[in-house]
């Protein structure tokens, strides 16, 4: 009996399909949340990985990286639901990060080296809440660094750990449908951020930072919302990673997402970008 209830979990794992949201902690990599989930839920479906070649593969995958020091909400896509990992990319994400003015790191993150210090008692709130304007609507913005962007297919952060010389990628457009200060208790300061694709928050708060004539680094940052996925509402936390839960998440979930056109190949606007499917 034993063998029939393994294979009916198993025949339920590889039968899930569609997107649903996981909550990334803050520490590992998008692409290690996402193998640790695949294996927790392989070996609750008791489908064997050690060395032996498995029948079936689990297709899944994530909807666009958060950085290792970032939390929140990471898109999942498993079976069919990887195919629509491309929609997620291009849509619109909200962030809450807390930025620290005076202080400047080579990855634009608390991860980093301090580049520089720089004075900022001069700044006050108003400052603050003026220079948001000029970063709301269709600007153009520089990728970091330090990012998950690709050169003759290796990433910069792996580039610029190696040491090597790393030109900055230029300027591209992306898209901020709104900006607003939450709080400012210098020399931090929080910020709601509602955002494109291909948007970087750390460029965002270094950028605050030189228009107000210091500089600034990105403390904190979570991932409130990706496409129509909550970090409230929808995001699965580690104890919530069992095929039942899933199924029923990826139930909820399929009715918030818009109907596609079954022909169309969406493109996302900015090519560095991918949607990450392991297998």
């Amino acid at each position: 009996a034993g063998g029939a209830v393994l294979g009916t979990a198993a025949d339920r794992l590889f039968s899930l399909s569609g997107l649903f949201a996981v909550y990334k902690p803050k520490g590992p990599t998008s692409a290690g949340v996402l193998n640790l989930l695949k294996e927790r839920l392989l070996a609750e479906a008791g489908v064997q990985t050690n060395g032996k070649k498995r029948s079936q593969v689990l297709k899944i995958g994530h909807g666009g990286t958060l950085d290792s020091a970032a939390a929140g909400v990471l898109v999942v896509g498993i079976g069919k639901g990887t195919k629509m990992l491309r929609t997620m990319l291009a849509g619109s994400k909200k962030y809450t990060a807390i930025g620290m003015l005076g202080k400047a790191t080579d990855t634009l993150d608390a991860t980093g080296k301090v580049t520089e210090e720089k004075p900022y008692d001069q700044v006050t709130k108003g400052d603050l809440e003026n220079v948001l304007q000029k970063f709301t609507g269709h600007i153009m913005q520089v990728p970091p660094l330090y990012s998950a962007l690709k050169k003759d297919g290796e990433r910069l952060s792996t580039l610029m750990k190696r040491g090597e010389a790393v030109e900055a990628k230029p300027a591209r457009p992306v898209r901020v449908y709104s900006l607003s200060l939450q709080q400012f208790q210098p020399p931090l300061f929080t910020l709601d951020v509602e955002c494109g694709g291909g948007f970087y928050v750390r460029s965002l708060v270094s950028d605050i930072g030189k228009e107000l004539s210091t500089c600034a680094t990105m403390q904190e940052l979570t991932r409130t919302k990706q496409g129509p996925f909550t970090l409230e509402e929808h995001a699965l936390h580690e104890d919530k990673w069992t095929i039942d839960e899933i199924a029923r998440s990826l139930e909820h979930c399929t009715a918030l997402l818009p109907r596609e056109p079954p022909h169309k190949k969406l493109k996302t606007q900015h090519p560095g970008e991918t949607a990450a499917i392991c297998e």
